[in-house]
């Protein structure tokens, strides 16, 4: 990359970066100065030649990630700013010194300042996973920069970057430890005890962004007969257990995500919990079972990646919710989220609705859930809240 690499943008395209949104698209693109490729370092520029931004390039929807508002050197010492400041927050929150939690969220991509660059905190490892080519290049320097920062802190780094990076990007993707090795481990989490398997879990191993979540859930569950859909690893059933349920069923397709789900209420509760583990689809246990629930989970994957199936993903939302609160009994709770980022707190609302007038039930409002401080959020990025959930009571 030359030093005067520059993106010039159209006329009127520059409100967005004024206003310190971190994207550039492709189609606010007028010209360019200079060589550069994939990953490398471009300065952004409105058509009336003033500085807006500096960030990765790489070809697609999002042309530039912008890394700084400010023009200056992205250097060693640019993202030992940006990494120290990360880590201060997670110091902030208490969590990097917790007995009773020792899994976070350490780096949150644009909420941190670090658009394309996650990193998740596992009792001594991190495990980092890059979305950009940019952030993948510097793996290795982040994972000494992690080191230097946390100390004693941390043992390991993991890259798990195989299955984040732009499909089309050319380079050689393989996961693996960065710096030292350690076997997939125990964690605590309020208090409770999870085994994670970062290599081969999904995202990062532990949907760590449910924390707060979770913990509501244990305290809306005593005497209840809990269904948790699209289980996983069993994270709000064991939280369930915790909070006193009466009987709890963990539903998953994946059969190696139900053993785990298994594994961790045994971890936690020996065999003194009532815990039944089903591998099948949600949506056909939903339509051709009998049994009633007093607390429902439901939290699916993302159904909508891009807008252009947003209206199919909402309709696949409103079933997936009549069909839960079909299957709740009266007075009972259902927990119910969205991980779209496309799906706005809005829609999500919209659709809860119809389900529940689907239904012919009164169902209310009593609370409202978003991801823990360790996610934080760019005012300027709204697109950054991608967890949104309701708790719904079913009154009759």
């Amino acid at each position: 990359m030359t030093e005067t690499a520059h993106i010039i943008l159209k006329s009127g395209k520059d409100q967005s970066l004024m206003r310190y949104h971190p994207w550039v698209f492709s189609g606010a693109i007028k010209k360019t100065k200079g060589s550069f490729e994939e990953g490398d370092v471009v300065k952004v520029y409105n058509n009336k030649d003033q500085f807006l931004g500096l960030g990765h390039y790489q070809p697609g929807t999002i042309a530039v990630r912008i890394l700084s508002f400010v023009d200056r050197p992205v250097d060693q010492s640019f993202w030992k700013e940006k990494f120290r400041q990360a880590v201060d927050l997670r110091d902030k929150l208490g969590l990097t010194d917790s007995r009773q939690t020792n899994v976070y969220r350490l780096i949150n991509a644009e909420g941190d300042g670090l658009p394309g660059l996650v990193v998740d905190y596992y009792n001594g490892t991190a495990v980092m996973q890059a979305h950009s080519v940019g952030m993948y290049l510097l793996r290795e320097t982040f994972a000494e920069l992690l080191r230097e920062i946390m100390g004693r802190r941390l043992q390991s780094v993991y890259n798990k970057s195989a299955a984040t990076l732009p499909h089309k990007a050319d380079v050689e993707r393989q996961d693996g430890y960065l710096l030292g090795v350690s076997p997939e481990q125990t964690v605590k989490e309020n208090g409770l005890s999870f085994r994670v398997n970062w290599s081969e879990g999904q995202k990062t191993g532990f949907y760590i962004d449910q924390r707060e979540n979770r913990r509501l859930v244990q305290s809306y569950a005593r005497d209840a007969d809990v269904l948790n859909l699209f289980g996983y690893t069993g994270g709000f059933s064991v939280y369930a257990a915790a909070g006193g349920s009466r009987s709890v069923v963990s539903l998953d397709s994946s059969r190696l995500a139900s053993e785990m789900a298994e594994e961790n209420m045994k971890l936690n509760f020996g065999d003194k919990i009532a815990h039944e583990v089903i591998s099948r689809d949600a949506f056909d246990y939903l339509r051709e079972g009998q049994r009633q629930f007093d607390l429902v989970v439901v939290d699916p994957p993302a159904f909508a990646k891009h807008y252009n199936v947003l209206p199919n993903a909402i309709q696949g939302y409103k079933k997936l919710n009549r069909l839960a609160i079909e299957k709740t009994r009266p007075g009972g709770v259902i927990f119910t989220f969205s991980c779209s980022q496309v799906m706005s707190r809005e829609n999500f609302r919209k659709m809860a609705f119809t389900a529940s007038a689907n239904t012919g039930r009164q169902v209310r409002i009593l609370g409202q859930m978003s991801q823990p401080p360790d996610h934080p959020v760019s005012i300027y990025h709204p697109e950054g809240e991608y967890l949104k959930g309701l708790v719904l009571q079913v009154l009759d």
